[in-house]
Formats: C-alpha cells, structure tokens, sequence
C-alpha cells in the first residue's frame, strides 16, 4: 500500500488575540471569500526522546477532526524562490487513523534512516480551533484558505509541573492558486497586526529549542554557505557529499518500499560518494575515509545484487518477447525468470536486512560526521579550482591507461574484463567531473557528460555479457529439451551482437570526446 500524498505551500503569521481577519475580498484575483468553517483538531506528534525528527524538519502526527483526519507525515520545506522569505513547500504523505499508537509502516519507512533504531512516542498535543475561510477566483476557482487558528500545546514529556501554551496564529495556504498572492497578502495580515511567524511550524514552537540541529536543517544547505568558484578544495568535497547523502537518505524509504529505481538511485549515491572520497582522498587522514569508502563498497554490492538481477531480467525480456512463440521460448523465458527471479528476491531480502542493521545506521551516521566535521589535513584549504583540476586530470589520465589495456587485451574474458574497468574509470571521472562543476563551471560540466556517455555505452556492453554467461549457464544444464535450448543459443548469439555493437559505438565516443578527455582536461 502507498501513502497518499499532497504538496503544501502556506506562509505563517503571529497575530495577537484581538486581531481581526481583514477583508480577504479586496485581495488581487479574489471575487469572493466563502462562510467562516470552524473544526475542532487534536493533532499527537511523534519523536524519539532528542527530538530527531524535528532537528531534521520531519513531523509526524496523528490528527482527529477535520476534513484530513489521519496520520501525516511532513518532508523537509523547500524553499518556492530564491528567498528566504519567499514561501516554502513541503510535501505530506497522509496514512489512514488507525490505532493511536500504532505509527503506520508506510509512514514509517520514510523516517527509518532518521531514526535509526530508535523507537518513537508521542511528545506534544496540539488543541487547536481552526476557523478557515476560503478564498475564490473569478471563475470560482478555490485560490486559497486562510486558518485563523487559536492553539493549545501540551508537552507530553515536559515537566509535571508544566503549564499548556497558548497562541493565535493565521496560516494563508495555496489551494489552486498562485504563490504571486503571497505578497499583497502579507500586506493586508500586516495592515490587520499580524507578523511573520517566529516559528517555522507549530510543533517547533511547542518544543522550544531543538538540540542538534544543523545549518541544513534550518534550511540553509552546505551549498548555500561553501558555494561559489572560490570555495576550499575541502568544500568542493563537503558539498558534493552532503548532496548525495540526501539523496541516499531519500532514496532508503524507496528501497524498503521496493519502488521502481529506488535500489538504483540509492547505488547511484552510494558511488558518487565512493569516487569523490578517491579522488579528493589527499585531503583527508587515510583512516577514516579509507573505513568509509571500504563501507560505502560494502553497501553497494548489497545493493548490486537485487540491482544486477533485475537489469538482467529486463534486459532478456525484451529479447524473449521478439522470439517466435513456441515450446522452446515458453521454456526459455520460464527459465530465465526463475534464476534471474531468484537472485532478485534473495538479494532484495538481504537488503532489507541489512537497512536495519546497526552497521548501516553506523554508515550513516559517518557519512554526516564527514559533512559536519570533515578530517581535513592542511591542504584542504587549498584553492578548490586548483584542486579539482588536478583530480578530474588525474581521474582522466586513469581512464586512458584503462583504454589502453583494453586495447592491448587478448580477445575474450581479459578483453571483456578489461572494457569493464574502462565503464569504472569513466564512472569514476564522471563524479569527479561533477564535483568540480561548483568551481571549474561549464567545462567540468562538459567533462562528466562525455564520461557518462562512454560509461552508458560499456553499461550495454557490461549487460550483454552478464546475459551471455547466464544463457550459457543455462544452455549447460542436463536433459535440456532441444526447443528450449535452440531458443538459449538465439538468445546467445544476440548478445554476442550487442556486445559488437556496444564496443563499435564505445570507441566512437572515445573518439569524438578525445580533445575534451587529454591534456590538462579542465
């Protein structure tokens, strides 16, 4: 089952009691505003005991009454301009109610990476009296609401002694109007005696001060502070890193959700990070980038084996299907799905496994002690242009050598084997291509396109001879039926073909990238 979800894009006020909605009609673009509604919420919000899904601008609540009764989880905001005051969206995933303190496994798998083994419980009771009015267009089209809300909080695990707080507050969401309403808005809220919100959310006010946060969690991203052409070579790396570790705490719910791609995105990550880490190694102490990276292989062949197996069986299923119907391609494809099947569903049961497992969340949490307090060494400092020169060259130099063997190596497995390690250095110049875009611009841009372009084609090339080993193995087997084999040996001789024409097209792109990939490269 998936959870419902929905983009919400609202700026909040502070307004005091005696405050007044003004007229919402003279706004720009509203005809009409629709009778006041007012709903009595009781929202119950979940944390571990440090406040961990907060300090990461994640809520999770379970709320009665209303028109979206149920438990919700809130994503991290987004910011919808260049601004900080412009106003920020976030995405909610919605679950049916349920039991009280039953936090639905749909929910909770997008929370799991934050988590980390630790269990959550109810932490604040927000008591809230929302009175909404509905804002509407010309055409009748509903623009937006205005929630006029007067809250109660109650901390859950604060002292015994503890009093309830109390606030009003106006939250102006869009509905299936324009974020250009937001201005003239702020004005009329202004006129009326309310103000920006002091607080990014009601659960933050409830909690107070929030330990552990972090600059990105506050909404500003190692991007926004290190960015620029004169960043330290450590920054380049910091903010290269910190990208793809969100992407890879993004992706871990796509993975225990087995949504399409999910194991590939979070692979994709995991080898970004592993090449940047070798490429920009000098920087650091060996140590403790050394254990990371030898973690990150670790995880990404976990990661490979569900992956390999399913780009194999999409691979031979487009070639089953144009066989001529018949015994023997029924008994092909039969054979096929069950070994490529099987090692899928083995491999994705050990990955499962292993997403719970303390050594992954001990993974994690390196990977955000590297963004947070890197082991630099003094050359770390070292002018980020300079520095990244020198590795996306070094990284290109690397890939030529890899070419050359190829080349030079007897046809057939040490030819194949060779190719391979070319697809791996052209992989690896490609990230470090793109790590270096944050200060060497279009070219480093230009760079990684070219790489990935090789990278791509030795892709085909790399599952045409998986395919061809499988289908051999399976041609080997005893008291095979002469049909099902024949239709083996087509399958075969295909991949032999692709393998050709994969290879042709390969030193074609080396070719045309040839000036790009010599010399100095950037």
């Amino acid at each position: 089952m998936k959870a419902s979800q929905g983009i919400e894009i609202e700026k909040k006020y502070d307004v005091g009691n005696d405050a007044t909605v003004p007229a919402l009609e003279k706004l720009p673009g509203v005809a009409r505003v629709g009778t006041p509604q007012t709903a009595e919420l009781e929202a119950v919000y979940f944390d571990t005991d440090r406040h961990t899904l907060a300090s990461r601008r994640l809520t999770l609540r379970r709320r009665t009454g209303g028109i979206d009764a149920g438990w919700h989880l809130k994503l991290p905001p987004e910011a919808t301009g260049g601004s900080e005051k412009e106003p920020r969206q976030r995405r909610e995933l919605h679950a049916p109610l349920g039991q009280p303190d039953v936090v639905p496994d749909i929910l909770l798998a997008h929370v799991q990476a934050h988590l980390r083994g630790t269990a959550v419980a109810p932490v604040v009771r927000l008591e809230t009296r929302r009175t909404t009015h509905a804002l509407y267009g010309e055409d009748g089209v509903h623009l937006a609401d205005l929630a006029d809300d007067e809250v109660q909080a109650t901390r859950l695990r604060g002292p015994a002694d503890e009093q309830p707080q109390r606030w009003r507050e106006w939250e102006l969401e869009l509905v299936d109007g324009g974020p250009e309403l937001f201005g003239p808005a702020g004005e009329l809220l202004a006129a009326a005696g309310a103000r920006p919100a002091g607080h990014a959310s009601k659960l933050a006010r409830a909690l107070g001060s929030i330990p552990g946060g972090t600059g990105e969690q506050d909404g500003e991203s190692p991007a926004a502070l290190l960015a620029g052409k004169k960043a330290p070579a450590a920054a380049v790396v910091t903010v290269y890193v910190a990208e793809q570790l969100r992407l890879l705490l993004a992706e871990d719910a796509a993975v225990r959700l087995e949504e399409p791609e999910g194991v590939h995105d979070m692979r994709s990550a995991i080898r970004r990070i592993r090449s940047v880490l070798g490429g920009y190694r000098k920087l650091y102490r060996a140590i403790p980038v050394r254990r990371l990276r030898d973690e990150l292989r670790w995880l990404g062949l976990l990661l490979g084996e569900p992956r390999d197996a399913e780009v194999l069986r999409g691979h031979l299923r487009e070639h089953l299907d144009a066989l001529p119907p018949g015994e023997g391609s029924d008994a092909a494809r039969e054979h096929v799905e069950r070994k490529a099947g099987a090692a899928f569903d083995a491999g994705y049961r050990r990955l499962q496994e292993v997403l719970q497992s303390e050594r992954y969340f001990r993974l994690l949490d390196d990977l955000e002690s590297f963004c947070s307090q890197p082991p630099v060494l003094s050359q770390a400092v070292a002018p980020g242009r300079t520095v990244a020169a020198k590795v996306v060259g070094k990284s290109a130099r690397r890939l030529r050598r890899s070419h050359k063997a190829a080349a030079h190596a007897r046809r057939g497995t040490a030819h194949e084997n060779a190719l391979h390690q070319v697809r791996k250095d052209a992989k690896r110049l490609r990230h470090v291509a793109e790590s270096a875009v944050l200060v060497r611009g279009k070219r480093a841009r230009k760079v990684a396109k070219a790489a990935h372009r090789q990278q791509k084609i030795l892709g085909d090339y790399h599952d045409a001879v998986i395919a061809r080993n499988l289908l051999q193995t399976l041609e080997s087997g005893h008291g095979l039926p002469e049909a099902t084999a024949e239709a083996l040996a087509v399958l075969r001789a295909q991949q032999a073909e692709l393998m050709d024409g994969a290879e042709a097209k390969y030193r074609k792109a080396r070719k045309k990238s040839r000036h790009l990939l010599r010399g100095g490269v950037l």
